[in-house]
């Protein structure tokens, strides 16, 4: 099993940015696929981009282009630097592992970091 613990979120303003930050509680380079998911009151959760070990990356439509996923294997961390935030990208933002396409690997999901963007 591993845990995650999210940080780096916060109130910012439209067209701001946030850096978040994923520490793994053990090593992930045996983790293929890590991913940043997100989850806005009301809705369900949705995988926001993900990242493999060769360092190919896919994003949700919505954040293409304004989003970018990072990891670091050696500080077993995963990273999402977003950028041009709008009211929409409002949400808990979670990381884990991905199974395939967009299934989390493992049921045991952090607290989480909130994201919210306001004027």
């Amino acid at each position: 099993q591993v845990q995650f613990v999210e940080s780096g979120g916060g109130l910012v303003q439209p067209g701001g940015s946030l850096r978040l930050s994923c520490a793994a509680s053990r090593n992930i380079a045996s983790i293929y696929t890590m991913g940043w998911y997100r989850q806005a009151p009301g809705k369900q959760r949705e995988l926001v981009a993900r990242i493999t070990n060769s360092g190919s990356t896919n994003y949700l439509d919505s954040v293409k282009g304004r989003f970018i996923i990072s990891r670091d294997n050696a500080k077993n961390t995963v990273y999402l630097q977003m950028n041009s935030l709008n009211p929409e990208d409002t949400a808990v933002y979670s990381c884990n592992g991905v199974r395939s396409g967009t299934v989390p690997i493992y049921d045991y999901w952090g607290q989480g970091t909130q994201v919210t963007v306001s004027s």
